[in-house]
């Protein structure tokens, strides 16, 4: 089971500067948009290639998130992120569409 962060536990650790790795698993396209504050992107479709170079302390923290509570992209990219060996890894389930809809600040 992938561990999980809610809204209010990702906002607060924003809020307070945490070192920590925010990471969007949707396509670029979607990322330019609008993305989380602080947010890298880092689409599922190309994290095995990517993911060493842009997340290359595999004991970091790292927070992934995807559009919607129905979006499975963030389960599937922390899955992928653990089975290379990630040991800090959790999915804010609720994505995008929650975190806009709370009302907090998004960039793009």
């Amino acid at each position: 089971m992938i561990p999980v962060i809610s809204r209010d536990e990702l906002k607060l650790k924003i809020d307070r500067r945490d070192s920590f790795f925010l990471v969007e698993t949707l396509p670029t396209t979607a990322y330019l948009m609008v993305h989380l504050p602080g947010a890298i992107n880092l689409p599922l479709d190309g994290l095995e290639g990517l993911a060493p170079s842009v997340l290359p302390d595999k004991s970091a923290e790292v927070v992934v998130y995807c559009a919607t509570p129905s979006c499975n992209a963030s389960e599937a990219a922390a899955e992928k992120l653990i089975g290379l060996g990630y040991s800090n890894v959790k999915d804010y389930v609720g994505g995008k569409q929650d975190w806009i809809d709370a009302g907090f600040p998004v960039t793009g």
